[in-house]
Order: C-alpha cells, then structure tokens, then sequence
C-alpha cells in the first residue's frame, strides 16, 4: 500500500461519479441490483463519518429504455424528452434504495449557468453542504431537459470535479465499467497493463485515453481531464471499476484498486476556483510583456498601463480573457472597468487615468484576488 493509497483513509468528503455504462443495461433499463449495492456501501461509509455526493448519469439512457428507442438519438429536443422521463425513474430507484437504510435523498440538478453565476454557485455550495450536514444523500445530475449546450458538449465527469471543487472534496471517485485506466484498450489488447498511480495533469496517461461508449458522454479523456479540474480544491482521483464487489469501501480502506491520479498542488481559494471553471467570457484585453510577467513570476494585480488592446462588450464585475500578443490565454479575471472605460485608459498611468476619468474608481484593472492564471 502505497503513502499516497494511506492517506485515502483519512478523507472524509468524496464526489463520486456512477456512469451510464454501469447503471444502464446496455440502454435496457436501470441496473437496480448494482445501484442498491453502491447505495449499501455509502451508507456504511456514512457510517463511518465520510460525507458522500453522487453525479449520476443514467437519465438519458433510462429515458432511450422508458421511451423504446433502440439508440440514442442526436436531435436536441429528443435528446431533452429523454432526460426528462429518465430522471424519474433514476432518482426513484435511488430513493427506493436509500429509504431501505433510513435515509433521505435530495435531487440536484446543475448547468453550466448555475456554475457561471457566482450567486447561483455560492447558493448551491451552501445547499450541497447544508444537505450533508442533515445526513442526506444529494444526487447530482446535469439539467439536461432543459439545455442544449449541456447534451452536446457537457460530460458528468467534468460535472463530478466541478461538484468537487464546489465542495472541497478530498476524493473525487469515478465509477466506470472498466477496473482503471490502462496503457492500452484491455478489450481489444490482452498485454493492456492497469496504471495503478499517476499524476493529475501527466501528458503521457492522455496518450492511453480513449472515447466514451454509445449510452455515455464520457470516456477515459474525459476522466483525466475531470481529474485535472479536481486539482484546483487539492482532490484526489480514482478510476475504477463499479463493477468490482465493495469497491467504494476497498478505496476507503486504501487497498490498492483502480487507477489513483494524486496531486501536489495545494487548493487555490474558492474564488479562484470559480474563475478557473469559468469557460465564457465577456470580452478580451491583449497584455504588453511587461503585464505578463507581473501576473505570472510576480504574482502582482493587472494595471491598466499593461494592455495594449481591448475586444468585446463587457461591465465591470464580468469575466474577461488577458492573453499575449499571440491571442493565447494567460489569465481570466473580473474586471474593476467595463470596456469603453478600459480602452480609455489602456496603456495610461494612474494620474493619467484620473484625468480621463475624472476619478479613478480602482488602481488596478483586475485585482490579484480576482484573477487565475491559467
């Protein structure tokens, strides 16, 4: 047993993401033998003071089963109808198999918007955590019957980390239909080696990645890039196989099982992690070389004297892009100005500004606090 597998038995809050390869029958209904199984091991580690948060998926495959469709459709407004039926069958059978140890379970169901809008992420972190201090299970799932990007491009592994920074999980848990990651495709090649440690964010484990199935979004490729995301409130992530008997009370137990992705960063502040999750931004400003070494060896806060260009329509208080002279990314942060004040005072010192201005509001464009390198 590895230092790193030790430290697992001391964590006291997962995420755990269930996939649809493993709750579905192969697009044939909900696998309630194998959900009533998980449920029974979450309440044993309940028991033993591990707080525990499902992302499940299923609802679209669950609703492809109710609906009598053969596969999975592509067209939006199918894809919706059967999350929308789906779901309930979902969250029922997790209620029924909750209920048979004493305990409630509460539906939550997230888009990319509720993680955008700082109010609506503060106000589901105080829910998820207000919900596990009352010993209730939280079922997590994307809303996909009402959105559009969410089915096309969202996957629940990503969703999982985003739960986990939201949380300040210590151990992210992805459930899947196969024992880890491996070095090849173990269905295809019998020489497939199990990686059974790694490190977040490490090139090389993306080389053995592969897609997600029929029924799914995700895949291995999806699985470490959600580890990556994981890193930013210091998460662990595991791999492994739902399939394996007792596989969530082997991981707590530190027994050597899955693929373990660990991490040595220390968890960056929740604002910070909220900015780094975003992906929308409302505008752009181009950085002088100066600006880009103050942000990334000085850790200093963005003055206006630093930018060269402004693009896009934006308010003070919305997200903006800093990149380079090459148009790549260096930072995303929240904006003291709105763009027409910004290219006003691009590339102007202090005093200059005031006179501009009239006033000056803030001495920085975006503060350190409100900025993430990225």
């Amino acid at each position: 047993m590895s230092d790193d597998r030790k430290k697992l038995k001391n964590t006291r809050r997962w995420v755990v993401k269930i996939g649809s390869a493993l709750l579905t029958d192969n697009g044939c209904g909900l696998k309630h033998e194998l959900l009533d199984n998980w449920v029974k091991q979450i309440v044993s580690l309940n028991e033993r003071g591990i707080e525990i948060v499902i992302v499940s998926s299923g609802a679209v495959a669950e609703g492809v089963a109710r609906l009598g469709w053969k596969t999975r459709p592509n067209i939006i407004h199918e894809l919706q109808a059967a999350a929308a039926v789906g779901q309930m069958g979902l969250i029922q059978a997790y209620e029924v198999c909750f209920q048979k140890y004493g305990k409630h379970t509460a539906q939550i169901l997230l888009t990319h918007d509720d993680i955008a809008n700082r109010v609506r992420y503060l106000n589901a972190r105080t829910s998820l955590n207000t919900l596990l201090s009352l010993g209730v299970a939280p079922i997590v799932n994307e809303n996909d019957s009402v959105a559009t990007d969410e089915i096309r491009l969202g996957d629940n592994d990503t969703l999982a980390a985003l739960v986990a920074n939201l949380i300040d999980a210590e151990l992210l848990v992805l459930l899947t239909d196969q024992k880890g990651l491996f070095t090849a495709n173990p269905r295809l090649d019998s020489t497939a080696k199990l990686i059974e440690e790694g490190k977040a964010g490490d090139k090389v484990l993306a080389a053995y990645a592969g897609d997600g199935g029929s029924l799914g979004r995700g895949g291995m490729r999806t699985k470490l890039k959600a580890a990556v995301i994981a890193t930013r409130s210091g998460t662990q992530t595991i791999i492994a196989s739902g399939n394996d008997d007792n596989i969530l009370i082997n991981i707590a137990d530190g027994e050597n099982v899955g693929t373990l992705l660990t991490t040595n960063k220390e968890p960056i502040a929740a604002r910070k992690q909220w900015l780094a999750n975003q992906s929308h931004v409302q505008g752009t400003i181009t950085l002088d070389d100066g600006a880009i070494v103050a942000l990334t060896r000085n850790g200093k806060s963005l003055l206006p004297v630093g930018i060269s260009a402004v693009s896009g329509d934006f308010k003070r208080g919305e997200i903006i892009a800093c990149v380079d002279k090459t148009g790549s990314v260096i930072a995303r942060g929240l904006t003291n100005y709105d763009s027409v004040q910004a290219k006003l005072i691009m590339g102007k010192s202090n005093n200059e500004i005031e006179k501009l201005l009239g006033q000056l509001d803030e001495d920085e464009l975006i503060h350190r606090d409100n900025l993430i390198l990225v």
